[in-house]
Formats: C-alpha cells, structure tokens, sequence
C-alpha cells in the first residue's frame, strides 16, 4: 500500500512541478525477473523510476541512506535495501539475486553514486555480475534533465525531465570462469545500452562503448 501510494504521489508530483516525459514503457516486462540499470543524476531519480516504470520494482541504495531509523523504515516499505558503498558487498548481492530469483524488478544504479557533470562515469561490475549470473533480461533507462531540481528556483520553470526506457536485452553467455576483464567488458556493454539512450553530452565515459 504504502509503494503504491508513493508512486501515485511520486507521479502526480512530476505532472505538476515538472515537464517529464516517458518514452519506451512498453519495453518493460509485465512480470518475471528483470535487472533495470539506469544513470544517476539526482536524489528524485528512484522516484522518478517508481513513477515511470509501471511496475513494483526493488531498490539498491548505498548503506549511508539507511543511518536514519525513520528514514531506514521508510526506504524498507518502499522495497530499498542497502548495499556498502565502493566495495564488494556479497550480502547485497545475494539479497539482489534473491530479488531476481523471486521474479521481481530490481533497479541499480551501477555507477555507485550520483554523477556531478551529468555525464557517465566508470560504473562498478556489480550490475554485470548479477546480470551474467542471473541471466535476467536487462532494461537500460537513460534520465536527463533531473539534475535541474535543485534549489527552488526549478519550482517556477518546470524543468523538462527525460526518461528513456530501452528494450530488453541479455549479455552475451560467458564460457567458462567469469574474469575480471569480462566482468569488465559486460559492464561497458551494458553501460553503452544506456549511454544510447542519453543526450550525446551525458555519455561521458561511455560515449564509443558498443552494445555488444
């Protein structure tokens, strides 16, 4: 009741206070497994997916977000759980693979944190490494124009906001021991999905990766 209530307010929020548009939601499965991944720009971007996606979906936030026992109760009931921040947390990885395995939508972030320039930086392997060993469709989502909420000045302008939902896609099949460099180049490949989605200056690091 209460994820579903804060989508609703979470939406109503968006058509009143800014001019967001969401392409590609029908790209978004109805049910099963999913692993979406998405660029990360502000604080409202996970609400502005609960918004946008059309279904239930879990969150993996980085563990200083839950420091606050409300805060923590709030993010529990709106389907979050923490992950350590700059690190391998194997216990958040096999929350996230429960998630997977339980057939519901989980959403990361793979770039770990907020990005200050807009533009993409170097992700972390987590999402590629749940991705591979998971074998869940993935769904890239490219925001833009989020970075505009802040202050209060965006109140009167209504910034336009952009969420580009790709299609389903799944990483190429991985023969033998999963290593470094290919749990690297799965990353880019599905860092690339993204950037394509994005304005060309968002891209960043990922602005000549390929999809494949």
């Amino acid at each position: 009741m209460l994820y579903a209530t804060g989508r609703a307010i979470a939406g109503i929020l968006l058509f009143l206070l800014t001019r967001c548009r969401v392409r590609g939601r029908d790209n978004v499965p109805g049910r099963g497994p999913l692993l979406v991944i998405a660029n990360h720009l502000n604080l409202i971007d996970p609400p502005v997916l609960v918004a946008s996606l059309g279904r239930r979906a879990v969150f993996m936030a980085k563990d200083e977000l839950f420091r606050s026992r409300i805060v923590a109760y709030l993010m529990h009931h709106f389907g979050v759980f923490p992950v350590a921040k700059g690190r391998m947390d194997r216990k958040a990885l096999l929350k996230a693979m429960q998630v997977l395995n339980d057939g519901q939508a989980l959403v990361i972030f793979p770039e770990g944190m907020r990005s200050k320039s807009q533009r993409l930086k170097v992700a972390f392997p987590g999402a590629a490494l749940l991705a591979s060993r998971s074998g869940a469709p993935v769904i890239p989502v490219g925001i833009s124009g989020t970075e505009k909420v802040t202050g209060l000045a965006w109140l009167w302008h209504r910034p336009e906001i952009t969420v580009n939902i790709g299609p389903p896609f799944t990483l190429p099949p991985v023969n033998g021991k999963l290593t470094k460099s290919g749990l690297l180049r799965l990353t880019n490949i599905m860092m690339a999905h993204i950037a394509e989605l994005l304005p060309r200056e968002y891209r960043g690091y990922y602005a000549a990766k390929e999809t494949k």
